[in-house]
């Protein structure tokens, strides 16, 4: 009897119960959805067609956008690898996947007192990758593949970072796609303020044939594309510009023209052919050599302050004014005197002349221990004294190496220090005086011989009488 029965613990027969209880609640469960099928209201008739033709279109809503943080699809994007860029791009929902890249930098907590090592997510995309590198097949292969063109994640487009990285085939695709060529970053930046190199010329061009606005201003700065190559010295932007109707008379939030920029961006001798043909432009375009900034800055202050011999002339002969002070007190003759020590193989003393034959008044004699570095411009200054002024103070300060390569000349200082100068000198400065601010202009006129003309016009001789 035992080999046909089997005995029951209470586990296993309790076990047994609850199972039976859970398809017994399964089926109620059945029943009741059944009767509440048959007991709901049939649904309405679809709508009838008018014509045989026409499909009803189905409105899908777009697939959410992919977040991607991988560093290795970043490169391959960055590379231009098109063997992997195909591989990734299976994934249709890559085209236009959010790229993220965090990096840890310091940054200062004041509620801890201290500098932290904090995390922050720079956001990118694919097409901005490829643009910023150059890599146009990538390029072409997104934008095919209908990579949204304007869109800026982390503030930008990829118009921006082509233009910024001077990829000219990579703006030309994007702009024959659609990219709007004034869209703003979040800096405040278009595309063509990005176009601030010489390897950038092609993408100002494709800009600017495209209808990109050429006087387009910076959001926070007020800086037009013209204020930017003109600060940088890039000759064939400005002409670029000026072409497609630059406008020279734009002010910047500090009251800056695009002469001013020239003017102050003219600080390596090196570069002063460049800057000088740019200033020729503004000025033939219609710029105003008068117009001064906020702080009353002049682009003859900002010439003058980088020892610009032949821009100061220029600047000049279409009426600069050589003796107006700006905000903080200073000519143009003070910004000359400040920077001698740093140009003095720059012709500073044919700045001074200039300067004082268009009007400038002569600088205070406690300022000219400035001119130690250049004995040529202390010769100029001192040539506009009736009387040479005490000097012994600031005599002892010469460099030993200048002093003995001028001894003559200093000698000379020290000897007619205070004391009353030739008659030829002396009817120099009265014919000065009376002429003031037309000097220049007069003298060259008169009937007289070259050599008197240059001593009245204060050219250098070494000599003091």
């Amino acid at each position: 009897m035992s080999r046909d029965t089997f005995v029951f613990t209470s586990a296993s027969l309790r076990s047994l119960r609850l199972e039976q209880e859970l398809q017994d609640w399964e089926e109620a469960r059945r029943a009741l959805a059944h009767r509440r099928a048959m007991t709901r209201r049939p649904l309405p008739a679809a709508p009838r067609l008018r014509h045989g033709n026409e499909r009803i279109q189905t409105v899908r809503a777009p697939p959410p956008q992919i977040q991607c943080r991988d560093p290795a699809i970043h490169n391959i994007f960055m590379c231009g690898d098109m063997k992997r860029v195909y591989a990734v791009l299976k994934d249709a929902g890559m085209v236009n996947a959010l790229m993220e890249t965090v990096h840890e930098e310091m940054a200062w907590t004041p509620e801890m007192g201290m500098w932290t090592l904090i995390s922050k997510v720079k956001q990118t995309s694919a097409l901005r990758l490829a643009a910023s590198r150059g890599h146009s097949g990538c390029v072409e292969e997104l934008l095919f593949r209908g990579a949204d063109v304007d869109a800026d994640p982390g503030g930008r487009t990829a118009l921006h970072d082509a233009c910024s990285g001077g990829h000219h085939v990579c703006v030309r695709l994007l702009l024959d796609h659609g990219a709007d060529p004034d869209l703003l970053a979040v800096d405040g930046n278009a595309p063509l303020h990005l176009c601030n190199a010489a390897e950038t010329y092609e993408c100002a061009e494709h800009l600017v044939t495209s209808g990109a606005l050429v006087n387009v201003v910076q959001r926070d700065s007020g800086l037009t594309p013209l204020h930017v190559a003109c600060r940088r010295g890039l000759e064939n932007h400005v002409e670029l510009f000026l072409s497609y109707g630059g406008d020279v008379t734009a002010r910047s939030q500090e009251g800056e023209t695009p002469l001013n920029a020239a003017c102050a961006g003219a600080e390596r001798p090196a570069d002063a052919g460049q800057y000088l043909r740019i200033v020729q432009n503004l000025l033939a375009a219609g710029a105003d050599a008068q117009t001064a900034g906020r702080k009353k800055h002049t682009a003859l202050h900002n010439a003058c302050g980088n020892c610009c011999t032949r821009i100061v002339k220029l600047l000049l002969e279409h009426g600069a004014c050589a003796d107006i002070a700006n905000c903080a007190g200073y000519t143009p003759m003070d910004c000359l005197l400040q920077v001698i020590e740093d140009y003095p193989d720059q012709q500073p003393e044919v700045v001074a002349q200039s300067l004082l034959n268009y009007g400038a008044q002569p600088p205070s004699p406690r300022m000219l221990k400035l001119c130690l570095p250049s004995p040529a411009t202390l010769e100029v200054m001192l040539n506009c004294y009736p009387v040479i002024p005490a000097c012994e103070d600031w005599l002892e300060d010469i460099p030993e190496e200048l002093l003995k390569e001028h001894q003559s000349f200093f000698d000379a200082v020290r000897r007619m220090s205070g004391q009353l100068r030739s008659l030829q000198h002396l009817c120099r400065c009265a014919l000065r005086r009376h002429l003031g601010s037309l000097c220049h202009f007069a003298i060259v006129q008169l009937n007289i011989p070259s050599t008197l003309k240059d001593y009245l016009l204060l050219h250098n001789d070494g000599l003091l009488r």
